[in-house]
C-alpha cells in the first residue's frame, strides 16, 4: 500500500477553506499545465465483475466527469479517503460526476467477490465498482498505488491524478473545474466537510513513527522471534526478552506463509513495539463463517481508554471476517508502546499491521 508521511504537505492541506478557495484561480496555470498532459480513459473490459452498476465503458461515460478510485477494502490509507469520496458523490452526482471504484485486491481474501460485496455494503460504498481481480484495469492505467485517484473530463481525457492520501481540497477544486468546463453551474466555491470517524479519521502524522509491516515472509521486516521465520512450516515461536521499536514477534505454533502468518492452535500470541496514535491489524478467521476470540494488552495491561473500535476497554474482541481491525486509539502524549494480542481460539490468519 502507498503510505506517504509528508507532514509539511499535509499541514498545508489543513489550512482554511477560504485560503484554498482564494488559490483556486491563482493555481489555474499549473492545473492547465497538467491538462496538457492528456491520456485517454483506458478500457474497463478487464473487470471480472461489477457491483452497484452494470458494466461501464469509456464511451458510455462520455459527457460525464469521472473520478476513478483504485482501492482495496483492507487498506487503511484508502479507508481514510472514503469519507471524501462519499461526500463528493453526494454533492456532485446530480451535476455530472461519476465516481468509479476499481477494487484491485492486495491479499488473497480480497479476491472473494462476496467479501468485497460485504465490505462495500458495510462501508456504504454505493457508487459503481469494477472488480479487478486479474489486475487488468490496474495495468491498463499503469497504476502502482492504493489509493489512487484519476480525474477524467467529459471527453474521456485524464486530466489529473493523486496518489496516496491527502490533497482533498485540491482534488475537490479539480472536480469543480472539470464540472464547470462541462457546463455545470451549481458547483460553488465551498468545499465538503467530510464526516471522518473511527477507522476513517485522518492519521496523526506528527506522531506516526511506525510503518506498515507485513506478517508474510515475502514482505516482512524486523521479525524478532528467536531463530527468525521458518517458511511454510508449522513452528513453535517464542517472544524475545525485549522488542525494539517497530519490531514484532510471535509466540506459539504458527505457520508463516508468503503473505500471512497462520495459527492453528489456541493461545497464539503476537506482539509489536510501535509509536503511533492508532494500531490496526488486517486479519481474520481461517475458516469462513467461524469466529476467533482475542484479547489485546498495551504495555501488559488492558487498553482502557486507549481501546480501538473493535475491542472493549478490557481489550476483548472477536474476529468474524477478514478485514482491517482497529485495536488501539490512544490520546496524546504518544510514546513507544508494546502491543500484545492473544488469540483464545485456533484458526486465525494475520496479514499486516498498520498505523495512524
Amino acid at each position: 500500500m502507498y503510505v506517504e508521511t509528508n507532514v509539511d504537505r499535509r499541514r498545508f492541506l489543513g489550512k482554511s477553506v477560504m485560503a484554498l478557495v482564494a488559490m483556486q484561480f491563482a493555481s489555474l496555470p499549473s492545473m492547465q499545465a497538467q491538462f496538457e498532459q492528456i491520456s485517454e480513459l483506458p478500457s474497463l473490459t478487464g473487470a471480472t465483475q461489477w457491483l452497484n452498476s452494470p458494466p461501464l465503458t469509456p464511451a458510455g461515460l462520455r459527457g460525464k466527469v469521472v473520478l476513478v478510485d483504485f482501492w482495496t477494502y483492507s487498506c487503511i490509507n484508502w479507508r481514510r479517503t472514503l469519507p471524501y469520496l462519499r461526500a463528493w458523490e453526494k454533492k456532485y452526482k446530480d451535476q455530472g460526476l461519476v465516481i468509479l471504484g476499481v477494487h484491485t485486491p492486495e491479499f488473497e481474501f480480497e479476491k472473494n467477490v462476496e467479501n468485497v460485496r460485504w465490505a462495500a455494503r458495510d462501508m456504504k460504498v454505493e457508487y459503481p465498482v469494477a472488480v479487478d481481480n486479474d489486475r487488468a484495469v490496474w495495468r491498463a492505467f499503469h497504476n502502482e498505488y492504493w489509493p489512487a485517484l484519476y480525474f477524467v473530463d467529459a471527453r474521456g481525457h485524464i486530466r489529473h491524478h493523486v496518489f496516496g492520501e491527502g490533497e482533498y481540497d485540491q482534488s475537490e477544486l479539480m472536480i469543480q473545474q472539470l464540472l464547470s468546463r462541462n457546463g455545470a453551474r451549481r458547483t460553488g466555491l465551498d468545499l465538503v466537510k467530510a464526516d471522518a470517524r473511527g477507522l476513517e479519521a485522518g492519521a496523526d502524522w506528527g506522531n506516526l513513527r511506525s510503518p506498515e509491516t507485513y506478517a508474510g515472509y515475502e514482505r516482512t521486516v524486523d521479525f524478532s522471534s528467536p531463530g527468525g521465520a521458518v517458511r511454510n512450516k508449522s513452528h513453535v515461536y517464542a517472544m524475545p526478552a525485549k522488542l525494539k521499536l517497530n519490531h514484532w514477534a510471535l509466540s506459539g505454533d504458527w505457520t508463516i506463509k508468503h503473505e500471512s502468518a497462520l495459527s492453528s492452535q489456541a493461545q497464539g500470541r503476537v506482539a509489536f513495539c510501535f509509536h503511533a496514535r492508532d494500531l490496526h491489524m488486517v486479519m481474520g478467521p481461517t475458516a469462513p463463517g467461524s469466529s476467533v476470540r482475542f484479547r489485546v494488552l498495551l504495555d501488559g495491561k488492558p487498553p482502557g481508554a486507549a481501546k480501538g473500535i473493535d475491542v472493549d476497554d478490557q481489550g476483548n474482541g472477536t474476529l468474524r471476517e477478514p478485514r482491517l481491525y482497529q485495536l488501539i486509539r490512544q490520546s496524546q502524549p504518544i510514546s513507544d508502546r508494546q502491543f500484545e494480542m492473544q488469540f483464545e481460539d485456533p484458526g486465525v490468519e494475520v496479514f499486516s499491521f498498520t498505523f495512524g
